[in-house]
């Protein structure tokens, strides 16, 4: 039997985590169904607002649109350039960090167990480990190497 390698177990970490964000951005734009359907968090942009409104308390609704674009954005781009493996590390270091501070936001705002039963800090650790690797398969990274 032959064993997985870190250069394939990268590539799994780098899909998964990369489909992980696209899905949620999918999810705050409906893409997923309407609010209230069976496993939609948010189903459209306004709830996804109110949802960034509670996890920033401080902030104003024209401050949370503009956080929360700010995330979708974000999640975009680490979601996208994971998947085809471009500047992987510096992605990866990005993306932990994303979700670190969602992580801490939830815990805050929401409670200490929120960012555990969302793997928020699971998919920050899976980063974290994705950004030690110096090579993943099939990756652009790969070509200037």
């Amino acid at each position: 039997m032959r064993k997985i390698g870190t250069t394939q177990a990268g590539f799994v970490l780098r899909i998964v985590l990369g489909i992980t964000m696209l899905s949620a951005v999918a999810d705050r734009f409906g893409l997923w169904g309407a609010p209230g359907a069976l496993g939609v968090a948010w189903g459209n942009w306004d709830n996804f607002i109110i949802y960034t409104q509670t996890l920033n308390s401080f902030a104003s609704k024209s401050l949370a649109e503009v956080l929360g674009a700010l995330a979708t954005f974000f999640e975009i781009l680490f979601g996208l350039f994971l998947i085809i493996g471009f500047k992987t590390r510096y992605i990866a270091l990005g993306t932990a960090g994303l979700m670190l501070l969602f992580a801490f936001s939830m815990a805050v705002s929401v409670s200490i167990k929120a960012p555990f039963d969302y793997s928020v800090l699971t998919s920050a650790a899976a980063a974290l480990l994705l950004s030690s690797l110096d090579k993943t398969y099939l990756a652009l990274d790969n070509r200037s190497q």
